[in-house]
């Protein structure tokens, strides 16, 4: 079962000369419905400022396309933060005032998410009570509380109140303008939603009531009612999976659902690939779980996350998944591309040319920025995991530990500890920046064949001192490559690159634009310990050496 609501609006200037409430309703497709959810907002313009029609209208508009706009994979919560931002620094650029209260319901899966600046409000009545999710953003001054403190287009740095919760069969939410709740008391609004079961009706109740209660601003409410809930709010697509048996372990030329088995690709306690070969004779690799986590919940849904995230990653730089498969247990299948990991190539070949290296880091910053802005972290980025196709193409493969905030949790930091960033051994979480360092250290070891921090086991917990430059294994590279990878690689996340994109132009301008980056610690930070101790050593010999002074006197 998908999303089912019914939907109620209206909206009227009331007794004032014009409306500048705005309504926006969004019901896409089914497809979206399950990824994105559906949409409604009120937005009340600011009748002082320059043009308050023009102010709510534009960020219902804004807020009803731009979120749509955003990847799936982003929190929803997240996504209508950076939109209602932009927005913001859109409103605040026209140069004239432009001010608005905006109030945003997002319905998806079985969750509800809120979010709301200004003086409209939210209500929802479940199980026969009302509760209101939203609280004010104006002045506790008597005199003052029809003057909003907190509105798009106020200030520059826009601040959002967010609340979320589940949703349930028979709901009722109703978004109303300041005209329609400083008229109505709360119990009043909860009587007539109960009295009205229909949306349309009890929003014409609804001003119909402000208006005979001596409303003099605009009136504006929109009632959404819950008719049916999906069955999961992650996605039909990851309920389903979950209810798949495993594969029983295969063997190379065994048929299984009109697959080919090929050989054994991989073949650990935590996960099992297999190379097959699809009717139309094309190659795939199977990923799988092995037949001893039958029935661990966990791990199958870390399987079907993975899928989720690589469906939304597109070739060249991610191998392609095969859509459209009636499978009857839980695996899903990657394009198979004949070529080499780069540790193959590195290993088999003389090291690197500098050009070499640079082509590398392009694709490699491309594939990053693909991923960045899909909010996944990757976490395991290392030459291991990255594809050099026949066709030339560059991949990065194997989201199995990649980090998605609202999809996926572990108790524990994964990665190979030698393209580790020295902050996720304190305990840190892991970053864009922690992704851009391993892309470093991947560059760094490609190039020299060693790490710029020395091999780090499973077992050590390393000190990062200095690193060693580059150039003292290869002297041949160019300084302002030099100068790429030692940011990259920079022990403080804040003085490497902010970005993918960061690193791209860097490594596109190259000589043109060289960076300035520090190629030797101070000693104050390679040792800080022996600085503390010499203050205070020297400390101690001026207080002896005052303390003899006074004793001679």
């Amino acid at each position: 079962m998908t999303l089912a609501l019914t939907i109620g609006s209206a909206s009227s200037a009331g007794k004032a000369e014009r409306n500048e409430d705005a309504l926006a309703c969004v019901t896409p497709d089914a497809a979206q419905l399950l990824g994105k959810g559906a949409l409604f907002a009120l937005a009340d313009g600011v009748s002082g400022c320059a043009d308050g029609r023009l102010a709510a209208t534009s960020s219902v508009r804004a807020v009803a396309a731009d979120y749509y706009a955003t990847p799936e994979t982003w929190e929803v919560a997240t996504a209508l933060d950076r939109l209602l931002n932009a927005h913001n620094r859109w409103l605040r650029a026209q140069g004239k005032p432009l001010l608005a209260a905006l109030t945003t319901l997002v319905l998806r899966g079985r969750r509800f998410t809120v979010a709301h600046v200004g003086d409209c409000r939210l209500y929802r009545l479940s199980a026969g009570r009302l509760a209101r999710l939203t609280v004010e953003h104006v002045w506790e001054e008597a005199t003052m509380r029809h003057v909003l403190k907190r509105a798009l287009g106020l200030d520059e740095h826009l601040v959002v109140d967010f609340c979320d919760g589940d949703s349930a069969e028979g709901d009722v939410f109703l978004l109303a303008s300041d005209g329609v709740w400083t008229s109505l008391p709360d119990m009043h609004i909860g009587e007539l939603l109960r009295n009205q079961p229909e949306p349309q009706h009890a929003c014409d109740a609804l001003l119909a009531a402000a208006l005979e209660a001596g409303a003099r601003d605009n009136l504006s409410a929109l009632v959404v009612r819950v008719d049916g809930l999906p069955a999961a709010n992650l996605g039909d697509e990851l309920a389903r999976g979950n209810c798949l048996p495993l594969p029983p372990r295969l063997k190379p030329g065994q048929r299984f659902e009109a697959l080919q088995i090929e050989t054994v690709l991989a073949d650990s306690p935590g996960s099992l690939a297999y190379r097959v070969r699809d009717d139309h004779g094309l190659a795939w690799v199977m990923k799988t779980l092995p037949p001893t986590l039958e029935g661990d919940a966990d791990a199958a849904q870390a399987l079907l996350v993975e899928e989720w995230l690589q469906k939304r990653l597109s070739p060249p730089h991610f191998a392609e998944v095969k859509a459209g498969v009636a499978r009857q247990h839980l695996y899903y299948l990657l394009r198979w591309y004949e070529g080499e990991t780069l540790t193959h190539r590195r290993q088999r070949s003389e090291p690197m040319s500098a050009d070499e290296g640079v082509a590398i880091g392009l694709r490699l910053a491309r594939a990053l920025g693909q991923l960045h802005r899909l909010n996944i972290v990757h976490r395991d980025i290392k030459p291991d995991n990255l594809h050099w196709g026949a066709d030339g193409k560059l991949r990065l493969l194997d989201l199995g530990v990649a980090h998605c905030p609202g999809l996926t949790h572990r108790p524990f930091t994964p990665g190979t500890p030698s393209y580790m960033a020295p902050e996720l051994f304190a305990g840190a979480e892991a970053s864009p920046q922690s992704d851009l360092y391993a892309v470093g250290v991947t560059l760094y070891w490609l190039l020299t064949g060693r790490f710029p921090y020395g091999e780090v086991e499973a077992f050590q917990r390393p000190q990062f001192g200095a690193p060693t430059l580059p150039s003292r294994y290869r002297p041949d590279l160019p300084g302002w490559l030099e100068s790429v990878l030692l940011k990259a690689i920079d022990k403080d996340p804040a003085r490497r690159f902010e970005t993918a994109e960061e690193l791209l132009l860097a490594l596109e301008h190259g000589e043109a634009r060289p960076l300035s980056v520090r190629r030797h610690t101070p000693w104050a930070e390679r040792a800080p310990l022996r600085v503390w101790r010499g203050v205070a050593l020297g400390s101690l010999g001026l207080n002896l050496l005052f303390l003899y002074w006074l004793l001679l006197r």
